[in-house]
């Protein structure tokens, strides 16, 4: 998979870029990322890549021409170009599998006030949110598409099974982990998690993945987990 990304700020992405599974996968050429500085597509010799905007307002916006034209640039036909944006759908899981299946992708970081929205019109194929809160820039929602779309390239993670257990991969949040030892300032992992009751272990961790999404994020389940917990003798009624 190819990733290419246009940001002002390029050395946001060295560090993380370079480190555990996306540096892994980039040494394993599963990934190769290409982060480009918009200003490269600047036209001015001050390389100017906002203005301000029409009708007035607050801060600047980022200027179409270096968008589109790094985007004739770089982008393979076919490509998803993505705007990473407040205003766009909100990052799940089903998109980013949608996004893992893609061969080249082009996240276009937005800064300042936002971008010129010719660019969300007439360039960009997707815009995605990583939530509903404010930050700076795309550049951090940028890292965040690419470290959950590299994860689910195979090989990534160096063992198939290590994704779909996790919470958000089967629609529910995860069950507990522990580790050695088993007892920890005099606080000791369940008996079951050391049983080697397989079967056992596996109801647990189910039930454990089905309480804990109701307590934290009931948005998250469906008819059917709510039957499986009546199943499974959990209490509904509280």
């Amino acid at each position: 998979m190819r990733i290419d990304i246009l940001t002002l700020f390029p050395g946001m992405f060295m560090g993380p870029f370079s480190e555990s599974i996306l540096g892994r996968a980039v040494a394993a050429r599963l990934v190769d990322f290409q982060i480009h500085d918009l200003r490269a597509w600047a036209h001015d010799r001050h390389r100017t890549a906002d203005d301000v905007p029409f009708g007035g307002g607050p801060g600047m916006v980022l200027k179409p021409e270096p968008i589109f034209e790094a985007v004739d640039d770089i982008a393979e036909a076919g490509a998803e170009i993505v705007l990473l944006s407040p205003n766009g759908e909100l990052l799940k899981q089903e998109l980013v599998e949608q996004l893992a299946i893609q061969t080249h992708l082009v996240l276009i970081c937005g800064h300042y006030e936002g971008v010129d929205e010719r660019v969300a019109d007439h360039l960009a194929t997707r815009q995605i949110s990583v939530g509903d809160y404010v930050l700076s820039g795309g550049e951090i929602p940028a890292m965040v598409v690419a470290d959950a779309v590299v994860r689910l390239i195979p090989g990534a993670l160096g063992c198939a099974d290590s994704t779909r257990e996790e919470a958000h991969s089967t629609g529910l949040l995860e069950y507990p982990q522990y580790t050695r030892p088993a007892v920890y300032r005099g606080i000791e992992v369940p008996a079951i998690v050391r049983s080697g009751d397989h079967q056992e272990l596996a109801r647990w961790k189910r039930r454990q993945a089905l309480q804990r999404t109701r307590e934290r994020r009931p948005d998250l389940l469906r008819p059917e987990h709510l039957e499986e917990m009546r199943q499974l003798g959990i209490d509904l009624s509280s």
